[in-house]
């Protein structure tokens, strides 16, 4: 092994080790930036394994090739994006498979296309199992379920699926959407956590020895006069016709859609095209932050276009190149907010935020290291817009919903 592993990480590769002989599988909750990618190859090559298939994020791709490199273990190793899977050939047999931002595979109460991909693996190959997140269950303990219920010997294999399973760790209840009852899955007991301890290795940012300060600070724009016209039509009237497309808010979750769209100078017509209607935060970028190497974080497509419409060709959207070049990187925010190190970045800027919480805790992260423990955050919201709304509900952790939509604009 040419790399030195901290002594944190060494002591978790022993531990890991040993998990992973008792119980043929392993859960490592490790925060954002304490190395639970070099952990789980070295625990890998710590139980001679042959053949490893890693499975991340696209963008995540060449972070997990360069980090194989550094540690250069005796085994071969398959890195691939979870949507390119399937192609996967069964010919060689993986005796290991690590499971990148694993609980991205833990939709409920039904499995989703990701987690059933996995699982037809895990049946062919029947490989050693490490799961990596360092939030395993961001917005429910249901989440666990679906991650791990193809591993031979979890916890929960005596129940067939997710139904059975909530009968036993779900508190179900009923929600009244536009006048019909559904359950509600979401409740899940804390005593899920419990019966995953002898599988979980968890390690947080703290015990590395960092503590990240962070420094968030808001710039109010002035949107177009303009563009605050169709909002105020489309709040009072719900539509707002134009010569060839119309902008339609008949739901009161369309209309919050709409809005957040529009504060930031977007939107989507009825028909399914975007336009984008005003530059005035891509440009306020453009000259605040003008000769800084900086990412930025955008929540719609079409706000990408804004940004290339200002930029041009200063700006990109692979790390490769943000790492090797002067440019701007411009990234989605739930793609951009897992698996990825913009530690280059001397600031991140948020063009727009998203409702989930999870997306403020975990991409407001992505510049940490153990070495940069000072981090520079800036939010562009416009001047009476609802970004600020949003910001309040996600900074308690909380996931920004119609109910808050419904309190803060329609009363």
């Amino acid at each position: 092994m040419n790399f030195k592993l901290r002594d944190y990480q060494k002591r978790i590769v022993r531990q890991g080790t040993k998990v992973i002989k008792d119980h043929g599988f392993l859960y490592l909750a490790m925060e954002v930036r304490t190395g639970k990618t070099l952990t789980s190859l070295s625990i890998c090559s710590k139980l001679n394994a042959y053949n490893v298939l890693f499975v991340t994020k696209k963008k995540a791709i060449s972070s997990i090739q360069n980090d194989y490199r550094l540690l250069n273990p005796n085994y071969s190793i398959t890195v691939i994006n979870y949507e390119s899977l399937h192609k996967v050939s069964h010919e060689t047999m993986f005796d290991y498979l690590i499971l990148d931002e694993a609980h991205t595979l833990g939709a409920f109460p039904k499995k989703n296309k990701r987690c059933e991909t996995v699982q037809r693996l895990i049946n062919i190959h029947r490989p050693k199992v490490i799961l990596l997140s360092g939030t395993p269950t961001p917005e429910s303990y249901s989440q666990m379920f679906h991650q791990v219920h193809a591993i031979p010997g979890n916890p929960f294999q005596t129940f067939k699926n997710f139904y059975q399973f909530a009968k036993v760790y779900v508190r179900v209840k009923q929600r009244k959407i536009n006048s019909l009852f559904i359950n509600d899955w979401s409740d899940g007991l804390r005593t899920i956590l419990d019966q995953m301890k002898p599988y979980t290795i968890s390690y947080t940012q703290k015990e590395a020895g960092f503590i990240v300060d962070t420094n968030e600070k808001i710039y109010f724009v002035d949107i177009d006069p303009a563009v605050q016209k169709i909002i105020s039509e489309l709040t009072k009237e719900r539509v707002v016709q134009g010569n060839e497309e119309v902008i339609l808010a008949d739901t009161p979750v369309k209309l919050m859609t709409k809005i957040h769209q529009l504060c930031s100078g977007t939107v989507k017509f009825e028909s399914g095209r975007s336009m984008v209607f005003d530059l005035t935060k891509a440009k306020y970028i453009r000259k605040k932050f003008e000769g800084k190497k900086i990412a930025i974080f955008y929540k719609f497509k079409a706000e990408l276009e804004a940004l290339k419409e200002v930029y041009g060709d200063l700006l990109c959207e692979t790390l490769e190149e943000f790492n090797t070049t002067g440019k701007t990187i411009a990234l989605q925010i739930v793609s951009g907010r897992e698996g990825i190190s913009l530690r280059k970045a001397e600031a991140l800027i948020y063009y727009n935020i998203d409702f989930s919480a999870t997306s403020y805790w975990q991409s407001r992260d992505r510049m940490t290291t153990k070495d940069r423990l000072y981090n520079k955050i800036y939010w562009i919201f416009s001047n009476n817009g609802i970004e600020k709304d949003i910001y309040k509900a996600v900074v308690k952790k909380k996931d920004y919903t119609l109910n808050h939509f419904k309190r803060d604009l329609l009363t």
